[in-house]
């Protein structure tokens, strides 16, 4: 349904013929580290994500699993390699 609370106009999950149905009835603003996400959009009352109701909790336990303005460092794992096999397998090329 379209909220009619604090992102007047925007289609949100937690819109019900009663009212938002989310804690307290309202949506909050975005917190600090969102600022250069791509899903922050500003209202007429402020800052808000369009993925999470709260973002504050999103960045409880490290980063927030939605935010577009942080780029995840892909880790290069080495495989453990074996000293015998690798023996093996240099004296078979030469």
């Amino acid at each position: 349904m379209v909220c009619t609370t604090i992102r007047k106009g925007v289609e949100c999950l937690f819109m019900t013929a009663k009212g938002c149905s989310y804690t307290d009835g309202i949506c909050y603003e975005i917190a600090e580290k969102c600022d250069g996400c791509n899903r922050s959009v500003e209202f007429p009352s402020g800052w808000f994500c369009t993925a999470s109701p709260e973002p504050s909790v999103k960045w409880k336990s490290g980063n927030c699993n939605l935010a577009s303005h942080i780029a995840s460092a892909a880790s290069a794992k080495t495989a453990k390699i074996n000293p015998l096999k690798a023996s093996k397998r240099a004296s078979k090329k030469k």
